[in-house]
């Protein structure tokens, strides 16, 4: 029996997440234009097959009740806006260049607090500490994490999904409506450049909040976060977090773009039925070029050497280097046992746990006179890291 897809449309889907939560305190209305935006990009690019917009309607309206549930809890409980967020480190670059393995090889560190994927997507109540392992929550994400697999076979070998692992700041920023997730799960360029043209201050006060939401009872001495597209952002992320110090890992963009494509390809099959890898690979190299000149530029006006820079290569050929190197570069005390939960979940998660990621950039139509009109300036300019 055929399933009527429902249809988005952003009033609809607001009113529909009040009834579902009894509540209808928005706080900043700055999400409405995002979701606008967003919606309409998704009716006239995404191309989305029957099961993209079922998953589409129910990713909105999940968002639109969590920012409900946030701001009611807030606002029942004084300790949440007393939280201090001290020293973030944050981690960053173009996709694909080492980001999420020196997230995930940090968060193992005892002074540092990550959001876990389950707490981010659940997070009423806050974690609490007691019980942060062994959270009923986690049980019902890894579920519904795995549907991911099912949708886009293959993705798990491009990024690994799990419950516990840590979760990236696009997932916060999501519930502002002003988040590069959505770029990833859908072809929506309109939406992509309309954002990195947007004050996106709203979005990064969104995101401190959730931030104090989660640590409330289990806070750690500071955060380690982790997205690429906080280098589109640089001056809004400093500007909410001006003690922040920021990693920003390099690779050469063909290989990095190329890498993305793949990924972008394989997620958003499970969405739409029209994938054009040469399409793709075209888009990504334009958008990801704008949102290196962008981050290249803040960070000129910005950096007062809260900056380290470290290169793919290196940190494929040995992370934990890399990372003492980041903790001895900001001033950091690498623990013994720190190094000894680092050393454990690097065998635990080798690099191909769930399979070999092959691309190929001439899929994607990618090639070096491409990479280099496209991202001349930051080749020359961190060639040392390339």
């Amino acid at each position: 029996m055929a399933i009527n897809a429902p249809e988005l449309h952003a009033e609809q889907l607001i009113e529909t997440a009040e009834r579902r939560t009894g509540l209808d305190s928005w706080g900043d209305e700055s999400f409405r234009s995002g979701l606008e935006h967003l919606i309409a990009a998704l009716r006239t690019q995404a191309r989305l097959s029957q099961v993209g917009r079922i998953v589409a309607y129910f990713n909105l309206l999940d968002l639109l009740c969590v920012r409900l549930r946030l701001n009611h809890y807030r606002s029942e409980r004084a300790a949440v806006a007393e939280q201090e967020i001290h020293q973030p480190l944050f981690i960053l670059g173009l996709p694909r260049t080492g980001t999420t393995i020196l997230h995930e090889l940090i968060a193992q560190d005892p002074s540092f607090r990550s959001p876990a994927s389950w707490e981010v997507a659940r997070p009423l109540p806050p974690p609490v500490a007691a019980a942060y392992t062994n959270d009923k929550r986690i049980a019902s994400i890894d579920r519904l994490l795995g549907l991911q697999e099912k949708l886009a076979p293959g993705f798990q070998a491009i990024h690994a999904l799990g419950a516990r692992l840590p979760q990236e700041c696009v997932y916060l920023l999501a519930s502002s409506f002003r988040s590069e997730q959505f770029g990833y799960m859908y072809n929506i360029p309109a939406y992509r450049s309309w954002a990195l043209d947007e004050d996106m201050s709203s979005a990064y006060d969104w995101h401190a909040r959730f931030l104090q939401h989660l640590q409330v009872d289990t806070p750690r001495e500071r955060w380690v976060l982790k997205t690429p597209a906080h280098l589109g952002y640089l001056k809004f992320l400093l500007a909410r977090y001006p003690d922040a110090s920021i990693v920003w890992t390099h690779r050469r963009p063909l290989q990095a773009i190329a890498s993305f494509s793949s990924l972008a390809c394989t997620l958003r099959s499970g969405f739409s039925d029209h994938i054009d890898p040469v399409a793709t690979g075209a888009c990504e190299l334009q958008h990801f070029s704008e949102v290196t000149r962008r981050g290249m530029a803040d960070r000129d006006k910005l950096d007062r050497g809260q900056f380290v820079d470290v290169s793919f290569e290196a940190i494929c050929a040995d992370p934990m280097s890399v990372i003492a190197g980041i903790y001895d570069r900001l001033g950091l005390e690498l623990s013994h046992e720190a190094r000894l939960c680092m050393h454990a979940y690097l065998r635990r998660r080798p690099r191909d746990l769930y399979g070999e990621h092959r691309y190929s950039a001439d899929v994607f139509g990618l090639d070096s006179g491409g990479e280099k009109q496209a991202f001349g300036q930051y080749l020359g300019q961190y060639a040392d890291f390339l």
